[in-house]
């Protein structure tokens, strides 16, 4: 399954490092060229001679010797994957803020592969707020945090932070190779948060889109192998992805425009951003006074972007629309779907708890053009991104 792919294995200092041996061993039997970087403190718990036996190849550790210099660019362009585990508190402290005192968080700085961590700490680390913030930073540069176990830890308590297991490691990677190749070569539009109407040049109409819904799937389309366009509303989510073309732009005619410009050229639209229905007639070019008791603001509907899209879909073209409702949920969902032409939509309703805007968790319901219906737990919103993407290719691509 493996057979080809090139990885490289970065061990930090924890207890945990123990268990990469057993994780190498099992890359390297599926046929996996791994290559080994070991942080000054992690030659504390397992041994350069072992790690180079299983792996057949030289274990890193040093920047640069007496002899030679270790070429940290080249390495982070080499593989196909990067994978740290165990990700101690402190190395993931380091990588969130750029830091580069040794080997591994240099690979990392150049690395243009994907990067995977298993972090590895003590329960109180684990959920404290720096760490959680570290965490949210890395992923928002697109790296992906892998689950922790909970179990018993080396402090002797137990919780959460055991790192994950070599087999589950083991699989996913497994599946994101396999996943991988699905999607490779499609051109993939998606759109992503809020659109802001301007009033005046202080005030707008908008809404509370983060547009993390849409980054997710973004990221998700991007490891399954899809060239991704995003256009991005103003959503304050820090977003710098390698290989994801950004266009931002900040009103609904701004997003029809980038979105028109583009769809010709696309396999597969996903238009998961929150567009405003209407935006003023005339924007007033100074600040407007507070004058009278009242303030009236005259109204225009703004571009249909998935009517448009669904009036010139072609030659299989795949059109994927979603649904904020309050009521009659899936009723309103289907008229939507058969109105704009789309393929699929997902739906979501905001009397679900942990939907919609604002949080990081999100409930969907799949609804597909064959009348077909699929409902889902409430999940993180990268889990549901997977949910999305899998429902795509397993319709359209399977």
């Amino acid at each position: 399954m493996l057979k080809g792919k090139k990885i490289v294995l970065g061990i930090t200092g924890s207890i945990a490092a123990y268990k990469s041996i057993f994780l190498l061993r099992l890359l390297v039997k599926e046929g996996a060229q791994v290559k080994v970087i070991l942080t000054p403190a992690a030659r504390d718990f397992v041994s350069p001679l072992t790690l180079s036996t299983l792996s057949k190849e030289p274990v890193l550790t040093e920047l640069f010797d007496e002899q030679s210099w270790a070429n940290h660019v080249m390495l982070g362009r080499w593989a196909d994957l990067m994978l740290i585990a165990p990700a101690s508190c402190n190395t993931i402290s380091k990588m969130a803020h750029g830091a580069c005192d040794n080997l591994l968080l240099a690979t990392y700085l150049s690395a243009t592969c994907p990067v995977w961590l298993a972090p590895a700490m003590d329960e109180d680390m684990w959920h404290h707020p720096a760490t959680k913030e570290n965490l949210q930073k890395l992923r928002s540069f697109g790296n992906r945090i892998l689950p922790v176990d909970q179990g018993e830890l080396a402090s002797g308590l137990y919780g959460d932070g055991r790192m994950a297991e070599p087999q589950l490691i083991l699989e996913l990677i497994r599946a994101y190779f396999a996943n991988n190749q699905v999607l490779k070569g499609k051109r993939v539009l998606i759109t992503a948060g809020p659109t802001y109407e301007a009033l005046d040049p202080v005030r707008f109409i908008g809404n509370h889109s983060s547009g993390k819904m849409g980054i997710a799937i973004a990221r998700e389309i991007a490891e399954r192998g899809g060239e991704v366009t995003l256009v991005l509303g103003p959503s304050s989510v820090k977003f710098n992805e390698n290989g994801i073309e950004v266009i931002r732009v900040t009103s609904a005619q701004e997003m029809y425009n980038a979105c028109l410009e583009r769809f010709a050229a696309t396999e597969i639209a996903i238009l998961s951003a929150a567009v405003a229905d209407y935006t003023p007639i005339a924007k007033a070019e100074q600040k407007m006074k507070k004058e009278g008791e009242g303030l009236q603001v005259e109204l225009k509907r703004t571009p249909d972007i998935l009517k448009s899209l669904g009036e010139r879909k072609h030659n299989g073209q795949v059109l994927v629309g979603f649904a904020l409702e309050t009521e009659n949920e899936i009723e309103n969902a289907r008229g939507k779907l058969q109105r704009k032409n789309a393929d699929m939509i997902v739906l979501n309703s905001l009397n679900d708890a942990g939907a919609g805007f604002g949080h990081d968790t999100n409930k969907i319901t799949i609804i597909y053009r064959d009348g077909a219906i699929k409902g889902f737990d409430t999940r993180s919103k990268d889990d549901v991104a997977k949910d999305i993407v899998d429902a795509l290719i397993e319709k359209h691509y399977a």
